[in-house]
C-alpha cells in the first residue's frame, strides 16, 4: 500500500486563527502510511499511532467556528481537535489512549481533524481488515 494524504480543509476566513499556529494548506493534513501509520500535523504538533490503534472513524460537524477552528482540546472525553474548518470533520477515536499532545488531557481518547475528503478518510480508517 501507498501513503495516502488527506489535507485539511483550510477555510481561509479563519486563517488568523490556524495560520499563526503554523497550519500551512501545503503541508498539513492526515497520512496514512504504506507501513501502517496515522499521521496528523498541525503546524509543529503532530500525531501519530498504528492503524492498528484506530477504533472508529465517524464524520461530525458542522460545527460553531469558536468551537472546531484551531487547536482545542476537550476536558470531557480527552479529544482534540486539528481544526481549519467549522464545515466539519473526522473524529477518530483510539483503541489505547496516545500521548498527550496538548496539556488538556494526561492522554488522549480521539483526535478530530477537518480534512477536505471527510468520507475517504472514514472509509480508509474503517473498511480495513
Amino acid at each position: 500500500m501507498t501513503d495516502r494524504f488527506f489535507p485539511y480543509d483550510f477555510d481561509e476566513r479563519f486563517f488568523w486563527i490556524w495560520g499563526p499556529l503554523g497550519a500551512r494548506p501545503s503541508k498539513d493534513g492526515v497520512t496514512l502510511t504504506g507501513d501502517g501509520k496515522f499521521i496528523a500535523t498541525f503546524g509543529r504538533l503532530r500525531v501519530e499511532t498504528p492503524m492498528s490503534n484506530i477504533k472508529d472513524a465517524n464524520k461530525t460537524g458542522p460545527y460553531r467556528w469558536w468551537r472546531a477552528v484551531g487547536i482545542r482540546g476537550s476536558g470531557v472525553d480527552s479529544g482534540i481537535t486539528f481544526g481549519t474548518t467549522p464545515r466539519g470533520g473526522v473524529c477518530v477515536l483510539f483503541k489505547e489512549r496516545i500521548p498527550q499532545v496538548i496539556p488538556s488531557a494526561p492522554l488522549h481518547a480521539g483526535l478530530t481533524v477537518t480534512v477536505a475528503e471527510r468520507d475517504g478518510l472514514v472509509r480508509a480508517l474503517t473498511d480495513r481488515p
